[in-house]
């Protein structure tokens, strides 16, 4: 209890705190439910109204995030109340970027390969979160000792570094490095200092020709290594997804080519 006051509370870190274990529960909560509702399993099933209207979770989701961020601008921060704006913004939060490939695309793509990025948008904003609550208020706490002082201090170089590592891996055309080195500094490190993706704006703005030439064959042989592998966790947590023959008159799933 006494780490809990002193790190959690006493910062202002609770609000925080609960708002990324909503965004967390409700994304686990969502993702299963729309893989039972894919499957058909009992009484989960999609449910569209009479004139054919499906209302997507993101409509809720808004809602709620709407809801929640003027709750919590009305109440006071160490209030009840604003405790639960929190757990509304989260939860609200988590729906709508679970259905983020489909705003962005702006036809239903939950299913598809480019429903992806809807995980990789979710999984960056639980990275983003949690890195706001390591490194908010380091200096918060009155009456820290000398050794407490150091380690909070080392624990702020850390973060600002990682977070330069990262920013240079986007940078470099390393969008997933970038990502998992928000969780695992030491990728962020590996992605900042290996070669650019030849069409990143490192790569166009730094590198010749040749070394551009030589990122593309780097580039090349990395995703025929490890791009099978992505491709198997995104389908563990989004689900396999279903191909489209976009040219038909009816649309009909069609069978994922295999890979020689």
């Amino acid at each position: 209890m006494y780490w809990w006051q002193r790190n959690i509370v006493e910062p202002g870190k609770l609000p925080l705190l609960l708002s990324l274990a909503a965004f967390v529960v409700t994304f686990v909560v969502t993702r299963i439910v729309t893989r039972l509702i894919r499957a058909g399993r009992s009484w989960f099933h999609d449910h569209i109204s009479e004139s054919g209207i499906h209302i997507h979770h993101a409509v809720p989701g808004i809602l709620l995030l709407v809801a929640g961020a003027f709750a919590a601008l009305g109440t006071s921060p160490d209030s009840t109340g604003h405790c639960l704006a929190a757990i509304a913004i989260g939860t609200g939060t988590s729906l709508v970027l679970d259905e983020f490939a489909s705003i962005l695309n702006l036809r239903d793509v939950y299913w598809s390969t480019d429903g992806r990025i809807s995980v990789e948008m979710v999984a960056l904003a639980v990275a983003c979160i949690g890195f706001t609550l390591v490194g908010v208020s380091p200096f918060g706490i009155d009456n820290m000792g000398s050794a407490e002082i150091a380690v909070r201090t080392g624990a702020l170089v850390a973060s600002v570094t990682t977070a330069v590592l990262v920013i240079v891996c986007v940078l470099k055309g390393k969008l997933r490095l970038a990502l998992f080195g928000m969780f695992v500094p030491f990728v962020a490190w590996i992605g900042a200092l290996r070669l650019a993706r030849p069409n990143s704006p490192w790569a166009r703005r730094r590198y010749n020709a040749q070394r551009r030439e030589r990122s593309r064959r780097r580039a090349t042989a990395t995703d025929a290594r490890w791009t099978p592998m992505f491709d198997r966790i995104s389908d563990a947590i989004a689900g396999r997804p279903t191909y489209i023959d976009e040219n038909a008159e009816i649309p009909c799933p069609l069978v994922k080519p295999s890979r020689r």
